[in-house]
């Protein structure tokens, strides 16, 4: 399973609506969009998990850089999380 980072999304695109872009190319595990913990508003990126490794880098190929709601959204192979210092 790869987990693939989605990014410049507008503020308002919903879980489904990214679900429904990546099912077009591959079976899609779990999708998160990233929100505020104070406003619960999106902070404009999320993770797509898919479950199969290469349609998961099909993906990445045939959306990054497109239009979707009017912004080029940007695919990449998610990088695991630093932590913070301090």
């Amino acid at each position: 399973m790869l987990k693939l980072y989605v990014g410049n999304l507008t503020f308002n695109t919903t879980e489904e609506e990214v679900k429904g872009l990546f099912e077009k190319i591959g079976a899609v595990q779990s999708v998160t969009i990233i929100k505020d913990k104070y406003s619960d508003r999106s902070k404009g990126f999320g993770f797509v998990e898919m479950t199969n490794d290469e349609e998961a880098k099909k993906a990445i190929e045939q959306v990054n850089g497109t239009d979707f709601k009017g912004r080029s959204i940007r695919v990449a192979e998610a990088k695991p999380m630093e932590k913070k210092e301090g």
